[in-house]
């Protein structure tokens, strides 16, 4: 959640930083600062935004070519000066960034305080550095050892970024349960908590793994070992990231920017894997474990927020298509509730980021349960992808914006592949079924630029009326009721208004008793199988002087007749229907919390990667 950064090398490293750190934004955070050697180690931190360091920083000496920063997401201790990163230890002699949660930190600091270390934050990070310290001086041993054997006494997760101004020619970083990528560029090194911040330097990457620690020198050196002290020969990867992809491009928000590319996003996701016209869905992640796959009892989702809301979509696709049994479970719920797994389940994980702390904890459980698991992630080269036995990548490109739009759309689309690949492979459909859905979905990204094109004007228009509304209720029938809940969710996270989701049969088992006059209420309406079912629920709305929001088919002209306000998507095949009604949402929850002056991209106390429990 936390945002790290690190450099060596010949530049200047408080503008590599800071321009880091900026990039790094997105993941949430409540201060920043950075920690620069320069004859000593200067440190500058801020509770606030990267904005308010750079000014509190002014003046002062950045002229150092070896630095860590740090945006802090606060676990332990309040958002404020004391608690922000960069810590030293007691003599100054060593300092430390962290992203994580030292589970043990009571005890290390209790044992600390016994020898003499006083505490001038509320962080478990700072009991890290002092063991550090600790260990240094009894054991007489570099600081890359030290870290190694204090890494070794730590339960938990971690991302470090650590230097001592003992040997200012080197600069070590360590992961577990939290991302941590090394750049490497001519006889200097870049860390950071993803490629966004480095993608400007180099494409040559290395991702840690789990218990790996990098120690990296001013003359190109570097060296990867486990905290078991097993040198690791890196494998470097050459990043796909184009620095254009994190860069607003015009947009006045990243959010926005990424709603308007979904066409491309959810195209990207399925070219190359659909081929319509000759009835071919190619999952080549998949192709080795095929057999397993379809002879599979259940499939199991673990997922989070968003991507759980994709997964209940994914739950109506195998069903519907592959007539497979499938449950759909909140990671960290699956995790701690002692599930019945077996050889026979195949577990789907959803993640955005790939580095969600629940979900890879839920992969574990069911790795050691014999389980096949398969990833759907965004990320290359993330924890999850590396965990999984098999899956397949979204290519929706980077995501800055805390509430996710196209990881969505682009999550929905490979697992509509997935059930289709599933689906053709069983049986389960006939030809021309697929190749009517598969036909289909090779339209889907025209269809939400024409959505994009005809509903922005009037969502905009609608938003300016329902602002200042305090509540809203949304509805949704069978394969639009993941809609329902996934645009409240995005009302909230962004606008600070309460909102709840609901399958539209269930207004009567309670949520009737909340509408009135002030009440919008959105029901997405483009099903086809439950038209009826879903105007009674409008007339019920209605009768309560409700406000009624409809997002309907474009044919449509009896609810257009009914509701408020009514936004027209293109026609399509119903299970593919949830990435058109998704659409006008997103754009709704958009334009609300924009005009109520909240921050679309950082909204409060989110954080875009959830990397600790």
């Amino acid at each position: 959640m936390c945002g790290i950064v690190g450099y060596i090398g010949n530049r200047n490293a408080f503008p590599i930083l800071i321009k880091g750190l900026k990039r790094l934004e997105y993941r949430g955070y409540e201060s920043a600062g950075v920690a620069i050697y320069s004859k000593e180690i200067n440190t500058d931190k801020e509770a606030g935004k990267v904005a308010d360091l750079e000014r509190v920083a002014e003046g002062q000496d950045q002229g150092g070519t070896l630095g860590i920063g740090h945006t802090r997401w606060a676990n332990h201790g309040e958002p404020n000066y004391k608690n922000s990163h960069p810590h030293y230890s007691e003599n100054k002699r060593i300092v430390l960034i962290h992203n994580g949660i030292i589970e043990n930190y009571a005890s290390i600091k209790a044992e600390m305080i016994k020898r003499g270390y006083v505490f001038n934050s509320d962080t478990d990070t700072e009991a890290l550095v002092h063991l550090i310290d600790e260990i240094q001086k009894n054991e007489k041993c570099e600081l890359d050892e030290a870290v190694r054997l204090a890494l070794n006494e730590v339960t938990g997760a971690y991302a470090i970024a650590v230097f001592s101004k003992d040997n200012p020619d080197r600069l070590i970083g360590a992961r577990k349960g939290s991302p941590l990528v090394v750049g490497i560029g001519d006889k200097e090194f870049f860390l950071a908590s993803d490629a966004s911040p480095i993608i400007e330097y180099t494409k040559n990457v290395i991702y840690l793994d789990d218990e790996e620690m990098a120690i990296m020198d001013r003359d190109g050196n570097i060296t990867v070992k486990t905290i078991q002290n097993v040198v690791k020969t890196p494998y470097i990867q050459e990043l796909e990231l184009k620095l254009e992809a994190i860069e607003k491009g015009g947009y006045e928000h990243f959010m926005l920017k990424e709603i308007h590319e979904q066409p491309k996003s959810i195209f990207d996701s399925v070219r190359g894997r659909l081929d319509a016209i000759k009835g071919i869905v190619r999952l080549g992640g998949m192709s080795e474990y095929e057999n397993r796959i379809l002879k599979a009892d259940r499939i199991i989702i673990i997922a989070c927020g968003t991507s759980w809301h994709a997964g209940l979509v994914a739950e109506y696709l195998f069903e519907d298509l592959a007539r497979v049994l499938v449950e759909v479970e909140y990671a960290l719920e699956f995790r701690y509730r002692n599930p019945v797994l077996s050889e026979k389940d195949v577990v789907i994980a959803i993640s955005q980021s790939g580095e969600t702390a629940d979900t890879l904890a839920a992969m574990e459980l069911a790795k050691s349960k014999g389980c096949l698991v398969l990833g759907v992630c965004n990320v290359v080269g993330s924890s999850i992808p590396r965990m999984s036995h098999a899956g397949c990548y979204t290519h929706a490109g980077p995501e800055i914006g805390v509430a996710s739009t196209k990881a969505f759309t682009a999550q929905v689309s490979v697992l509509t592949l997935m059930a289709l690949w599933m689906a053709h492979k069983k049986g389960t459909i006939s030809d021309g079924r697929f190749r009517e859905i598969a036909t289909e979905l090779e339209n889907i990204p025209s269809k939400i630029q024409k959505t994009l094109e005809h509903c922005d004007a009037q969502v905009k228009y609608i938003s300016e009326i329902l602002k200042d509304s305090n509540n809203f209720l949304y509805l949704g029938r069978g394969y639009n009721f993941p809609v329902a809940l996934e645009g409240a969710l995005k009302l909230k996270e962004i606008s600070y208004i309460h909102a709840e989701g609901y399958p539209a049969a269930e207004m009567k088992h309670g949520p009737i008793a909340l509408i009135d006059a002030e009440m919008p209420v959105v029901v997405i309406a483009n099903n086809q199988s439950a038209y009826e079912k879903i105007i009674s629920n409008i007339q019920e709305v209605i009768a309560r002087k409700g406000r009624v929001l409809a997002i309907v088919s474009e044919d449509d002209v009896i609810i257009e007749g009914m509701a408020e306000f009514t936004i027209k998507v293109p026609q399509t095949e119903e299970c593919l229907s949830p990435l058109l009604s998704t659409i006008p949402l997103q754009l709704l929850s958009y334009y609300i919390a924009t005009m109520r002056g909240c921050n679309v991209d950082q909204p409060r106390n989110l954080a875009k990667s959830v990397t600790v429990e």
